[in-house]
Formats: structure tokens, sequence, C-alpha cells
């Protein structure tokens, strides 16, 4: 019934900047500053990802450049210390790597980027070579999507399935992401249902419905707050 979901591959751009095993520190920092990026994969033999080199793992160097930390800190920071030694990005990389793969809808890659606490991911295929990568940036490339365009797909997949005897009655307008459903429907108690599959279209920021039922004509359906149709449904 719904329609397919958004995948990386979609969104992913295919170009990427990378560093191998060897790179030295100061070569990172001028491929970061010259690619206006704050992470670079770090690859082996024909495209390996084995780690992920960031800002965060160059800082150390500076941040410890002209300081003798006590022992209370070298205990706590052990591995911010010898990052703030390295010299190439075998020393200084995150490994093993958070990757993701192309096919993975953006959903969970919002949900990895999430709880990683990183900003982007290097895209892999099977066996782990580099394809892509993918940024918080184009995770919301979604959110783009013309409004006309959302609302052809929630007509289709979820007026149309929802509501079949009712569809020439609901009309759907989408302005600026916000889906509202609008006019008469037998079934009210689908507006949960409805609202939970409207918000998972892509490029949906919201839902509100005006919807009046055959039973109930002069009382439209309560509008359920995000969240609140998955425990009506349960």
């Amino acid at each position: 019934m719904q329609g397919t979901p958004y995948v990386v591959s979609d969104v992913m751009s295919h170009t990427v900047a990378a560093v191998g095993r060897r790179a030295a520190f100061k070569e990172i920092v001028q491929m970061m500053q010259d690619w206006k990026v704050s992470a670079l994969p770090v690859i082996e033999g024909e495209g390996r990802v084995v780690g992920v080199v960031s800002e965060a793992d160059l800082l150390p160097k500076e941040e410890f450049r002209d300081s003798d930390p006590d022992r209370a800190t070298q205990l706590r920071r052990l591995g911010d210390l010898a990052k703030a030694g390295g010299l190439a990005a075998e020393d200084l990389m995150t490994s093993p790597a958070l990757t993701v793969r192309a096919n993975a809808t953006l959903a969970q890659a919002a949900r990895m980027m999430a709880h990683a606490k990183v900003k982007r991911l290097p895209v892999v295929n099977e066996v782990g070579m580099l394809e892509g990568i993918v940024s918080r940036a184009d995770l919301l490339k979604v959110f783009l999507r013309d409004d006309e365009e959302i609302a052809g797909e929630v007509r289709r997949e979820v007026v149309a399935y929802l509501f079949p005897a009712s569809a020439p009655a609901v009309r759907v307008e989408v302005r600026n992401g916000v889906v509202k459903l609008i006019g008469n429907a037998r079934d009210t108690s689908l507006v949960p249902v409805a609202a939970r599959l409207v918000r998972a279209v892509e490029g949906v920021v919201d839902v509100e419905f005006e919807l009046t039922g055959s039973d109930r004509a002069t009382r439209p359906a309560a509008v359920p707050a995000k969240g609140e149709e998955s425990l009506s449904s349960a």
C-alpha cells in the first residue's frame, strides 16, 4: 500500500573525498578545508572503508600542544592523548567506521546519525567498499519535494486505501509540506491511522484534518497530535 520509501542512494553524494591509512595530519586538514567537510572516510586497498577521521579526532593535537595534563586527565582521556601524538590517518581515525548501506531508508540513516552523534556516514556495499557519503543535509532533501507531488502520493497511498468509498469526497491539500485532509469520510475512526500513514510519506512536515463522518456530519474528526496515533492504533 504505502509507496516505496526514499533510501540513502536517492540522496547521497557519489563523489567522496577520502584518505588512505598513511595520509599525513596536514594532508587531512587540507582536504577537509578543500572539500568543506568535517570528516573523511579512511580507505585501504581498492576502497574498503576501515575508519573515519573527523575534526574531533584532530583537535587533541591543538588542545594538548602546550599543556601538561595531570594524571587524572591522562587516565580519563587516554584515547585523546594518543591522538594528540598521531601523525597519520591510521593513528587518528575512529575504527571500525560507522557505515550505512545504500538501500537503508532515510529514517534508518537518521537514527544512526542521531544515536552516534555524527554528521555524515560513509555509504558502503555488501563487502564494505566505499560507494558514497550521506550527510544530515542530504537527509533533509526530502522536505524539498513539491507540494503537489506529496498530495498525489497521499491521495493514492492513503486516501484511496483507507477511505475508498469516500475518496471522491476527501480533498487533499498540501502547503509547505503540511498536509490537510478535508471533506466527508464515512469512517472517521480511521483518522489516527491516516495520520500515521501520512506522516510516513517522505517530505511531509505535519498533517491536519477537517473531516466529518456521515454519522456525525456536524462534528469534525479529532486531530491526533504527533505520537497519539500510534497509541490509538495499538
